[in-house]
């Protein structure tokens, strides 16, 4: 079992659509929550269509966890979000809370939530989090703490980096004072296709994965395109357009799987080597 966390520095780069991107092109079952202090999940209202019956989500489990009844809770507040996808690609979404006042309501949820999706690893199933904003009043950070990878999204121009680069900081340093630099990523929104041509001198073109791990001092563990109309699809639950599976955005979600299986699977057998062969 794995538990995978994104999250942004500033602005809106795409961490909701990245989440939701990559949970519907994962190997594997898994479950996506949303831990977006915000309250602004576009699940329902995008992808759903607000056809979708919305359940309690986080709220419905901060108060099971007052009456002790946690782990019998969390199944039932869980969505199928492709009842089409096969038992082994199986996708369910947990949602959250849907006004940013309730947000202060979830930090005591954190710590014993992280307990039960840990737990999910007799399912078989992973967890992808959506959380959002670094730093907002009732942010998940003990799910960021206890995450097997933690990406950072942002997009590859020079207000997003500049956006990005303080938290990055702070970043490296909780996670170096646990010795865990290698569980800390960057998942990168490549804006190149905005730019078809550049100006005699200028800089226009977006930032390469290159200078951005130099930037950040984060490696890139992917990168996805820069589409919006196929991002719409996830974001917005539009109509795929011609030539969808083959799309750059696709391509990128389902080559990002195979990037963070490839880092969980090398720090996985890195710590199995320093625990003597048990990890």
């Amino acid at each position: 079992m794995a538990l995978i966390v994104l999250a942004s520095a500033s602005g809106s780069p795409g961490v909701s659509t990245s989440a939701l991107g990559l949970t519907l092109n994962w190997h594997r079952p898994v479950l996506l929550v949303d831990a977006d202090p915000t309250g602004s999940s576009s699940v329902f209202a995008g992808y759903f269509h607000g056809t979708q019956e919305p359940t309690g989500g986080l709220i419905n489990l901060a108060l099971s966890l007052r009456e002790g009844t946690l782990a019998d809770a969390l199944p039932r507040e869980t969505l199928l979000l492709d009842p089409e996808a096969s038992a082994e690609r199986s996708a369910w979404f947990l949602p959250g809370i849907r006004a940013h006042e309730q947000a202060p309501s979830l930090l005591p949820l954190w710590e014993p939530l992280t307990e039960q999706l840990r737990a999910l690893e007799r399912n078989g199933q992973d967890v992808i989090v959506d959380a959002g904003r670094l730093g907002l009043v009732g942010w998940p950070q003990p799910l960021i703490a206890a995450s097997d990878l933690t990406l950072l999204v942002t997009r590859s121009s020079l207000p997003a980096l500049a956006g990005a680069t303080s938290w990055a900081k702070t970043l490296r340093a909780q996670f170096a004072a646990v010795g865990g630099l290698s569980r800390l990523g960057v998942l990168l929104v490549d804006e190149e296709r905005r730019w078809p041509t550049v100006p005699t001198g200028a800089r226009v073109r977006p930032y390469t994965a290159r200078h951005i791990a130099k930037a950040l001092q984060i490696p890139v563990v992917a990168s996805v395109d820069w589409e919006p109309e196929v991002a719409e699809v996830y974001s917005h639950g539009a109509r795929k357009p011609r030539k969808f599976e083959s799309s750059g955005l696709r391509r990128g979600y389902r080559g990002s799987t195979a990037a963070i299986q490839s880092i969980l699977g090398a720090n996985q057998a890195a710590l199995a080597s320093t625990n003597g062969g048990h990890a």
